[in-house]
This record gives structure tokens, sequence and C-alpha cells, in this order.
């Protein structure tokens, strides 16, 4: 918001520099404000993006988000990663889905 304020404007890159720095600090709420904000500005997110907002969910124990982000992820066609796919697992791990865990191990 700062930046936009100031006339500087996000990209993908920017982005993902936010959202990561907010998945390190455990803002999974921040990092899902921002990818929202992405799409609302029209930046194109990335897997380097969507693996970080992953990682947040599993780290705030929100297993349903991070399968409805690899879910956005197959629709959008931004292809997942081995980062995306260890953070979705680890998060269905963490809600105790092992099932779903399980379902994402065979689509890698």
């Amino acid at each position: 918001e700062e930046m936009g304020d100031k006339g500087v404007l996000g990209n993908t890159i920017t982005y993902c520099a936010a959202i990561s720095a907010c998945e390190k600090g455990g803002q999974w709420q921040r990092a899902l404000q921002l990818m929202e904000h992405m799409h609302e500005k029209g930046v194109p997110a990335n897997t380097i993006t969507y693996s970080a907002a992953i990682s947040a969910c599993e780290k705030g124990r929100k297993w349903q988000k991070a399968l409805q982000l690899m879910e956005e992820m197959r629709e959008t066609g931004v292809p997942a990663n081995t980062i995306t796919y260890n953070a979705a697992i680890s998060a269905c791990e963490k809600g105790r889905q092992w099932q779903r865990a399980l379902q994402l191990m065979e689509e890698m």
C-alpha cells in the first residue's frame, strides 16, 4: 500500500518478496491478502508466488486454503514444483489430512 501511495507499482517480483516475508514471519493472512491484491491489480502470480503463499498457509495450519491455492494454480496454468508440493503436503499433514497428502504425492 505504501509503495502504491508513493507511485511505485508492484510487479510479480515485489509481490513474491512481500509474500515470502509474510510467510517467514508467520503472517499467513497478510500473505493471502497480498495474493488477492495481486489478482485485483492484474499482476500475474508465478510458481514462486504460489509456493510462498502455500507455505504461509502450511505454517498457519490452513490446509484447506493451501489446497485451494493448488487448485487455482491448475486452473490458471501455473506449474507446481517440488517446493509447492512439499508445502501443500506439509499443510495437509499438519491438518491430519493424510489421504489428501497421499493424493498430492501421487500427482507429483
